[in-house]
């Protein structure tokens, strides 16, 4: 892994995407946006869009990571690091515990408490936020968002763009489908088909 790092995006995501690569002792060189915060509680260097023509010259090889919450733009960015071939690296907080059979694939964070037990693979461009549990033989897809302090019991698989609640339980065992959400404190007991909203104790379809 580079010591340095620049970011995508800054705002709330942002600050703990911060946070996971201090803990690693990274030097987050600068950050680029659409525009100049105003807020800048980091005291990071404006870099200016990544859209823009001088955005590979800029980055001159140091590694970049999407700070941006939501799945869809995240994709985005993380197409445009690729299509300009720019490195790309994985965030894994210090206090995580991350079995060694685990596969974690790049622009993916994993931030403060996160476990993640043995034989799971997590996709490109996830978030596994703060205190979230993915047990034994969890089959992550890409750009999915699991919340703070969800629980995924063992076997679990989670299609692309989906959302797991925070402080939500997926029964082991249970698929769940691409572009879902699942709401805060839901316990979901059975598979979810794709593009639905389940939310409650037990979760039901409210979409």
């Amino acid at each position: 892994m580079s010591s340095k790092l620049y970011i995508l995006g800054y705002s709330g995501h942002a600050y703990t995407v911060i946070d996971t690569a201090l803990s690693r002792d990274l030097d987050i060189v600068g950050y680029f946006d659409n525009a100049e915060k105003k807020h800048n509680p980091f005291n990071l260097k404006f870099m200016g869009s990544e859209k823009g023509s001088d955005f590979k010259s800029l980055v001159n090889d140091i590694p970049c990571f999407p700070a941006v919450g939501d799945n869809a733009i995240r994709e985005n960015l993380v197409a445009l690091l690729s299509q300009s071939d720019i490195n790309q690296e994985k965030l894994i907080h210090k206090s995580a515990v991350i079995n060694s059979l685990v596969e974690i694939n790049n622009s993916t964070l994993v931030n403060a408490g996160a476990v993640i037990n043995s034989l799971s693979t997590i996709g490109i461009g996830c978030i596994i936020n703060t205190n979230s549990t993915i047990e034994h033989d969890c089959q992550i897809s890409d750009f999915v968002h699991i919340a703070p302090g969800a629980v995924l019991a063992g076997n679990v698989s989670v299609g692309k763009y989906s959302f797991i609640g925070a402080n939500s339980v997926v029964k082991e065992g249970v698929e769940i489908g691409e572009n879902v959400i699942i709401g805060a404190g839901s316990v979901v007991l059975e598979n979810v088909r794709d593009n639905q909203i389940w939310v409650g104790n037990p979760a039901k379809s409210i979409k």
